[in-house]
């Protein structure tokens, strides 16, 4: 119960990573609001509630739409009287060639990974400033910051950038109590993970997500529960001396100097992943 009586305010809790955080969070403790823009998140709400016996809101919020920030961070006050924690989630990915991707595509990625970023941060802050106590954490990964392919340009600068709002917030706000650390996941077994599969081979879809895992050392996809923990971890006080930093969780995807070299299996399956869309 590492974040009992604490308040959270998470985004992009509808699915994937959002939803797994939300979870582990709720069995650690905490009380949740719950922001997305589907109103199904209502349901995940309710349901941590009821099974861990915590309270959880939600609130329907667009991270590019500053209003709904501000909104969502004053229905959160006004439930529970105080914000310990920020988790910004939100996140979106579409691949394509960079001669190809117009201003609309660019501005997607920018507008809701970094923007959104942005705007709910700034919504949250004068809260923490003002109870002089706080934990921030970012999502972005490890595109970008260390790895990149082809079709991930406008992706990965977004992403990338999110390292340097890190740690240009941890270090703005260190003496006001808050602490601010990004996470950078690898591939990750989401609902957009299988969509992206069935798109590669929709007679075999598995095939596609069990080619990226057998090319990752640890010959797996991570669950967004296991992002969740991380995130506990950083959000609870078990992390009181770390700020400013961005930790890689990516089963080793990242380690190996050539991924397949000779595997032709391996080369067709991640070519066909590309071609498609993101898995991070």
């Amino acid at each position: 119960m590492k974040l009992k009586n604490k308040v959270a305010l998470i985004t992009g809790a509808s699915k994937g990573i959002g939803e797994g955080i939300a979870e582990v969070f709720a069995k650690e403790g905490a009380n949740l609001i719950l922001c997305a823009r589907s109103a199904s998140t209502k349901q995940i709400a309710d349901t941590l509630a009821e099974k861990y016996n915590i309270k959880a809101i939600y609130v329907n919020c667009d991270v590019t739409n500053k209003a709904d920030c501000e909104n969502a961070v004053e229905k959160g006050m006004e439930t529970f009287g105080q914000i310990d924690i920020l988790v910004s989630n939100a996140g979106v990915c579409k691949l394509g060639n960079f001669l190809e991707t117009d201003d609309n595509d660019r501005d997607f990625h920018f507008n809701v990974n970094i923007n959104g970023s942005w705007n709910i941060s700034q919504a949250v802050l004068p809260g923490m400033v003002k109870q002089k106590h706080g934990a921030i954490v970012i999502m972005s990964s490890v595109t970008g910051y260390m790895v990149a392919d082809p079709g991930e340009t406008a992706y990965a600068t977004s992403k990338a950038a999110l390292i340097g709002l890190t740690r240009a917030l941890a270090r703005e706000f260190a003496e006001d109590g808050i602490r601010v650390n990004a996470i950078c996941p690898g591939y990750v077994d989401t609902p957009m993970a299988q969509s992206i599969a069935v798109q590669s081979d929709a007679s075999n879809p598995e095939s596609v997500k069990a080619g990226i895992a057998g090319a990752t050392p640890l010959k797996r996809l991570a669950t967004p529960q296991e992002i969740g923990d991380l995130a506990a971890f950083l959000a609870s006080d078990e992390s009181r001396y770390i700020t400013g930093t961005q930790v890689v969780i990516d089963g080793g995807s990242t380690l190996p100097e050539t991924i397949s070299v000779g595997v032709e299996d391996e080369i067709n399956i991640l070519e066909r992943k590309w071609n498609s869309s993101c898995f991070k």
